[in-house]
């Protein structure tokens, strides 16, 4: 289990505490390249239930997204919203995604979204 960067927490924790969303990050994380813009964990769990509610098939689940933090520790994670997964020169999905991703899991990451063609 490797050490959490700190500077990356505390990147994470400006965001939570300003509950913004545009912040763009671009992380490395088990070998795959995530690049989008962090939300606050309320704000990703909020729209995630939601995306789940409207489902046909995947609506009990949206429950499981709407409770909320109550310790005010350091975060662990990441959440990415109109996000990508970088592969060779595109990304995918193309409208974007919503990503968890654990900081201490992050190997190198840099401020920035990366441009990519779809061409």
């Amino acid at each position: 289990m490797s050490k959490p960067d700190a500077l990356l927490v505390d990147v994470a924790a400006l965001v939570e505490s300003g509950h913004s969303n545009q912040m763009t990050l671009t992380v490395v994380a088990g070998g795959a390249v995530i690049t989008g813009r962090l939300a606050p964990e309320a704000v990703w769990r909020q729209r995630v239930s939601e995306v789940l509610a409207d489902s046909d098939h995947l609506s009990d689940f949206s429950t499981v997204f709407t409770a909320t933090k109550t310790a005010q520790e350091p975060p662990t994670h990441l959440h990415f919203h109109v996000a990508r997964i970088l592969q060779g020169t595109i990304g995918i999905p193309e409208t974007g995604g919503m990503y968890r991703v654990a900081i201490q899991d992050v190997s190198a990451w840099t401020m920035g979204d990366f441009s990519y063609s779809d061409h």
